[in-house]
């Protein structure tokens, strides 16, 4: 695992085939977490999106990661998009109890708002957020193309900012750079919000959804971008948590130490990554 207080890099899913004999020992087996969480120190946990997860299912999850290991679960859909964020008391009382499970563990749950969840509803999402309990960390993810507005997003921004709730950093200008000709490509980008990056921090703490380009080295332009913000952030003693997307699952792990090399070289605060199991070569990646 990296060996930092503030910054949590990793991946959206824990478990895949794909690691297993490279980023994962061979034999993780049904133990993927407890591996995972012993080389990265974060992961999304997107599946929470889909279903809420039983009390059981949240309190073995803490119990298989160490203490400084950091879930950010993504709220369940029936609060987010099915219920938008109205008359869904009961499902966030549920919610937070599952995240009150993970006590140290917990890292930043983040409401992805629909596409359709535009600033006509600051007001709804206002009243949502300020039922939030004050002492868990959350972040907030638009997508509707109307709160990349300058006085949408000054509203949206000094809104978060007061609560001390981060805003989602979203970056899919790599995905979009790849080729479209590939169905891959063209079935993810058809899943993503189209909407300009922002790369200023809302809050005491950052979340950074990094949407990779297929091929690894490509990926260098963009990181190297982050870099040194990121380095600045950790320097001014923020937590960040930085998630790397990929349409293939092999790239990831591969993709956030290359991200910790960039880290590195811009000054960052950080010790050496540990080696893992069998190193990836990123140049057959660049095949793909």
């Amino acid at each position: 695992m990296i060996d930092s207080i503030m910054l949590y890099l990793g991946c959206p899913i824990w478990s895949s085939k794909d690691w297993l004999g490279n980023f994962l020992p061979a034999s993780a087996g049904r133990e993927m977490l407890a591996a995972y969480s012993q080389r990265l120190p974060m992961v999304e946990g997107n599946t929470t999106f889909y279903g809420m997860p039983s009390l059981e299912t949240v309190a073995r999850w803490r119990d298989d990661a160490p203490p400084g290991f950091r879930f950010c679960l993504k709220f369940p859909r029936t609060i987010s998009h099915d219920k938008a964020l109205v008359g869904c008391e009961t499902d966030l009382e549920h919610w937070i109890e599952r995240l009150r499970l993970l006590e140290d563990r917990a890292g930043p749950s983040f409401l992805q708002l629909s596409r359709e969840f535009g600033p006509d509803r600051l007001p709804v999402l206002r009243r949502f957020l300020e039922s939030l309990p004050p002492d868990m960390r959350f972040a907030v993810e638009p997508r509707h193309a109307g709160w990349f507005t300058a006085r949408n997003e000054d509203a949206l921004n000094g809104m978060l900012a007061g609560m001390d709730i981060a805003r989602v950093l979203y970056d899919v200008r790599p995905l979009n750079a790849a080729d479209t000709s590939d169905p891959e490509v063209r079935e993810a980008l058809r899943k993503k919000p189209q909407v300009p990056v922002r790369m200023d921090r809302v809050g005491s703490y950052v979340q950074v959804r990094f949407i990779s380009h297929p091929d690894v080295p490509t990926n260098d332009q963009w990181l190297a971008e982050w870099a040194p913000r990121v380095a600045q952030w950790l320097a001014d003693g923020a937590d960040v948590f930085f998630c790397m997307h990929s349409i293939y699952d092999l790239e990831m792990p591969v993709l956030c130490r290359r991200f910790h090399d960039h880290l590195v070289a811009a000054g960052g605060p950080l010790e050496p990554m540990a080696p893992w199991e069998e190193e990836v070569d990123i140049t057959q990646l660049s095949l793909f």
